[in-house]
């Protein structure tokens, strides 16, 4: 999912309960230049078609021991994966300076069993900052509800209490995936933001961290004690960043107060 030293963590963040931005995910592939604009030819190596099919289909590293008949099914099931896998963000247009707000951001596909959202300023892999680099704060802990429909509060609960689980990072878990059969798990999280005092019109995306070798087969090796690891090794590019459509909300001034001992007004 994001990266420590050589490593990815396919399994999610699990000891990182914070807010972060996208930079981190190093060993993940970028689905489009877009989200590397000005990155000229660095970017183009961190596409997913670059970074991570063309070592599948050309037998590298923990590809070598598949047949090129199943690297070639392996790419496709791949692109299914990043095909069937979309992140969306639904927010007012319009808040009142200090209002208290929700945002609801929903995902589909992604290979799991984890997977991660983040509120970030803009649709850039290296340049986006946590949403509150530009001015929205967190209010309340966020709301994660898994592919299952059932609230989930284990991961944020491994933050300390008293050092607030307002934050503007999670991790989904039960997320399960088949790229053979097209079967795909989607789930939902509504942050619970609060604007600034200035007026002004500020943006606000949702990034997507997810992982793609899971969901098939041909893509993941298992340990000597059970686990699944992607084929592609720890430090493979078989993670994937995806940004949302940014949202560009205006906050407009509230209204001030009503003198002391004013008549009500009229309706």
């Amino acid at each position: 999912m994001f990266v420590g030293g050589a490593g990815a963590f396919p399994g999610g963040t699990p000891s990182y309960q914070t807010d972060v931005a996208p930079y981190c995910a190093g060993c993940h592939s970028s689905r489009n230049l877009e989200m590397l604009e000005g990155g000229h030819d660095r970017a183009k190596k961190e596409t997913a078609e670059r970074k991570h099919i063309s070592l599948i289909l050309s037998g590298q590293k923990g590809y070598a021991s598949l047949t090129e008949t199943d690297r070639k099914t392996l790419a496709e099931q791949i692109r299914a994966v990043d095909e069937a896998s979309t992140v969306s963000i639904t927010a007012p247009a319009q808040v009142l300076a200090g209002e208290v707000f929700p945002v609801t951001v929903q995902v589909t596909g992604g290979a799991g069993p984890v997977v991660a959202i983040a509120l970030v300023d803009r649709a850039h892999r290296w340049y986006a900052r946590p949403a509150a680099s530009a001015g929205w704060s967190s209010a309340a802990p966020p709301q994660v509800t898994g592919p299952d429909g059932q609230l989930q509060t284990a991961w944020l609960e491994k933050r300390p209490a008293e050092d607030g689980r307002e934050i503007s990072f999670v991790n989904i878990t039960g997320v399960e995936a088949d790229a053979a059969t097209g079967r795909w798990s989607s789930a939902s999280v509504v942050f619970t933001l609060r604007a600034p005092l200035e007026p002004g019109t500020l943006p606000l995306a949702a990034a997507y961290l997810y992982g793609t070798e899971k969901a098939t087969v041909l893509g993941y090796t298992t340990n000597a004690v059970g686990w699944k690891e992607p084929r592609g090794g720890l430090g493979g590019a078989s993670g994937r960043v995806l940004f949302s459509d940014v949202s560009q909300i205006e906050v407009v001034p509230a209204a001030p107060p009503a003198p002391a001992g004013a008549p009500p007004p009229v309706e």
